[in-house]
């Protein structure tokens, strides 16, 4: 990651270089250099509107004015969302201002994207901005199928690899890590005042907001994040077979992306759930571990 000087004289650059401390390969090595490119660009769409979604931009409000944003304007998340979203349909039908979207249109026109799961991951960061608590289970997966299942189904696109059925498991693989990303986040996200906990589960499990703004979690917290975390297992494993379907250096991408969420839930189990303290993180021998097994397609 840059440094803020380098973020605001180059915010294409500062945003590209976020990819080396995500949670998940980006665009590994080990794939194709043409997939690696083209990944990129997608990232950098994602990466930018979620910057811009919580808040994140660097200062000095580069990326504003290259979206047409008055200073005015230039903390606004809603109004910068929007001037996103329209420089984003210029990728499909003009000149994008912002340089990551320019990056982007060549991707675009040469995998056929269309313009939907963009403006998904764009409705999902407007949501954040009026949404910060969420009644069910169900209201959840509705903004995990904004917020997390069109990056699985970029993916599939850029590789050339959608099928119908291939899209429903990405998808549960995708709310799944979504999922484990909110139970690794509690803490961070309450301080954002965002509560991803659906509210009818902390009733069940007794649970109050103030139980999740301690420095260690009790209980019912526990029991709670346990039983979220079995959820995500389950997405998880309903998603798994995507990793069987496909061959080659995708079907190692796809094992990464099973494995990373395999290993977040084992790190917060060896937690024994306590997520407050800070994210469960799983080391890279355990993520390795779980490449191997989720490629021989055990477990």
């Amino acid at each position: 990651m840059t440094g803020t000087g380098a973020r605001t004289a180059d915010p294409e650059r500062g945003t590209l270089d976020k990819a080396a401390a995500e949670n998940f390969p980006v665009a590994p090595f080990f794939l194709p250099r043409a997939w690696r490119a083209d990944l990129m660009a997608v990232y950098g769409f994602a990466r930018l509107v979620d910057d811009i979604g919580d808040g994140d931009l660097a200062p000095g409000g580069a990326d504003a004015r290259l979206l047409g944003v008055s200073p005015a304007e230039a903390d606004d998340r809603l109004v910068l969302l929007d001037a996103f979203e329209a420089d984003l349909r210029r990728v499909f039908d003009g000149t994008p201002r912002h340089p990551l979207l320019r990056r982007l249109q060549p991707t675009a026109r040469r995998r056929s994207l269309t313009p939907e799961p963009f403006l998904g991951l764009i409705a999902a960061n407007r949501q954040d901005q009026l949404v910060a608590r969420y009644e069910t289970y169900d209201d959840l997966l509705a903004y995990c199928e904004l917020s997390a299942n069109p990056v699985g189904r970029l993916v599939l696109a850029v590789t050339g690899t959608a099928t119908p059925e291939r899209i429903r498991r990405s998808d549960a693989v995708c709310t799944a890590l979504q999922i484990v990303e909110h139970l690794q986040d509690v803490a961070e996200d309450l301080g954002r005042d965002r509560i991803y906990l659906p509210a009818a589960d902390m009733k069940r499990f007794h649970v109050q907001e103030t139980d999740l703004a301690v420095k260690t979690a009790g209980a019912s917290v526990r029991a709670l994040v346990a039983y979220e975390a079995e959820r995500a297992q389950t997405l998880l494993n309903e998603g798994t077979p995507l990793v069987g379907s496909v061959h080659g250096r995708l079907k190692l991408l796809l094992a990464g992306f099973v494995a990373g969420g395999r290993a977040a839930i084992r790190a917060i189990s060896a937690a024994e759930y306590d997520v407050l303290p800070g994210p469960p993180k799983a080391s890279r021998l355990k993520l390795l571990r779980e490449v191997g097994v989720t490629l021989r397609g055990e477990g």
